[in-house]
């Protein structure tokens, strides 16, 4: 079993978008269905996330995608966390957590204000993972484009430098 000192968090390289597609279908499709939302993002990642400015992270373990996440630029002040996944074989290591952060440095960095992301309340150990990173619940918005979504959180950043 690797450590997690061998698995590496690295930004988006081209290569790697299919894994940051397969990763997601697969928990979305195990547990929900997937939404016109959903297929925006996992088919054209490049449009729907690097391009306005955001980034996607990977966990890698040697020459294997295990992990991913995305930091989506939604305003020059604010960032959503979306799209995280960990292969089931590498699930209980911290690689959610260590992922996760790398969004919250990006977007710290970036100069954003706020952190937000929506999930749904069967997630659990997700929500339990966010909330480690410092999210806190509000109320949910009016709209969304998940219908799955039920759970809003948000990370107030404030000013930072940096």
């Amino acid at each position: 079993m690797p450590t997690p000192d061998s698995i590496t968090i690295v930004p988006f390289r081209p290569e790697l978008a299919p894994a940051f597609t397969a990763l997601n279908r697969a928990w979305i499709e195990r547990l929900f269905a997937l939404e016109p939302a959903d297929w925006k993002v996992l088919q054209d990642p490049r449009a729907a996330i690097l391009d306005p400015g955001g980034q996607i992270f990977f966990a890698v373990d040697g020459a294997e995608v295990v992990g991913t996440v995305a930091a989506v630029r939604e305003s020059p002040t604010s960032f959503e966390l979306a799209k995280m996944a960990v292969a089931p074989t590498h699930q209980g290591r911290g690689l959610g957590l260590r992922l996760g952060q790398a969004v919250v440095d990006l977007a710290r960095h970036s100069g954003a204000d706020l952190l937000f992301l929506l999930t749904n309340s069967r997630l659990g150990n997700a929500i339990r993972l966010y909330e480690r990173l410092g999210f806190r619940h509000a109320p949910l918005p009016s709209h969304s484009e998940y219908t799955r979504a039920d759970v809003y959180m948000e990370l107030r950043l404030g000013r930072h430098d940096g």
